[in-house]
C-alpha cells in the first residue's frame, strides 16, 4: 500500500514561484526513479519530470531551466521547485513512480495539489 501526498501548491502571477512537495511510502522513493505529473483542465495526465533513485534528473523542454525535480530518500520526500511560472502551467500536480505500472488506477494517486498561474 502506497500513500502519496501532495502539498504546495496554490495561486501566483505569471513569473512567480512555487516549491511542491510529496510525502511518499519509504520503499517508492528509495527503489524508483519518481515524477512529477501535471493534468492541466481538459488534458490528460502527463509527465513533467523524473528523478532516479541516485538523482538524475529530467524534463519535458516546456519547463526546462524553470523546475528542478528533486528527492531525499531519507525524509521520502520528493519536491518540485518552479520558478518563472507561466499560465500554461496551471494544473493539478501529482507525484508517482515512472513509467507506471499498468495496473494503476485512479486509487494509486494522491489527491494532488492544484498550482493556478494567472495574471
Amino acid at each position: 500500500q502506497v500513500q502519496l501526498v501532495e502539498s504546495g501548491g496554490g495561486t501566483v502571477q505569471p513569473g512567480g514561484s512555487l516549491r511542491l512537495s510529496c510525502a511518499a511510502s519509504g520503499s517508492i522513493l528509495s527503489s524508483n526513479t519518481m515524477g512529477w505529473y501535471r493534468q492541466a483542465p481538459g488534458k490528460q495526465r502527463g509527465l513533467v519530470a523524473v528523478i532516479t533513485s541516485s538523482g538524475s534528473t529530467n524534463y519535458v523542454d516546456s519547463v526546462k531551466g524553470r523546475f528542478t525535480i528533486s528527492r531525499d530518500n531519507a525524509k521520502n520526500t520528493v519536491h518540485l521547485q518552479m520558478n518563472n511560472l507561466k499560465p500554461e502551467d496551471t494544473a493539478v500536480y501529482y507525484c508517482n513512480k515512472w513509467p507506471l505500472p499498468l495496473y494503476y488506477t485512479m486509487d494509486d494517486w494522491g489527491k494532488g495539489t492544484l498550482v493556478t498561474v494567472s495574471s
